[in-house]
């Protein structure tokens, strides 16, 4: 009886390792370059003598995280709740839709106001009036403390 030799079927198969491997250090480098990654509109805001922090406006109930209304130089609406990123280019009825939802979530929440300090004061003013008519009882302007 002679040998006879096997005969091997031919398998298309893709080593996929690799591929891994480079998709974890793309997933690495995402991830480090993720913080120094910041979009934004920086805003000078005007400075006083008696400026409070955030902390020492909410006092010692902690019955909720401040939402920040911002206003660019342009007028343009920013809004910030639970000390998250600022959601920018919002329209005034997005932003009071959001903020109603907000304070019936937490009715304790301080409403913080910041505006640009080159901003055209009724771009402020416009702001204001339209917390108030949404329901906003107490409303903060945020400021910087003076450098002495």
């Amino acid at each position: 009886m002679a040998y006879q030799p096997k005969k091997r079927k031919m398998t298309a198969e893709i080593n996929v390792v690799p591929y891994i491997d480079v998709m974890l250090v793309l997933l690495i480098i995402f991830m480090v370059t993720a913080p120094f990654v910041t979009q934004g509109v920086d805003v000078e805001l005007p400075a006083t003598q008696s400026a409070k922090t955030a902390a020492e406006l909410m006092g010692d109930d902690n019955s909720g995280s401040p939402i920040i209304v911002e206003v660019d130089r342009d007028g343009n609406l920013g809004l910030s709740v639970n000390n998250a990123d600022m959601v920018r280019g919002l329209p005034l009825n997005d932003l009071l839709t959001r903020i109603r939802a907000e304070l019936q979530l937490n009715p304790g929440s301080p409403v913080l106001v910041g505006g640009d300090g080159r901003v055209p004061y009724s771009f402020i003013v416009e702001t204001l009036d339209a917390l108030n008519q949404a329901g906003v009882g107490s409303v903060g302007l945020m400021t910087e403390p003076l450098e002495q």
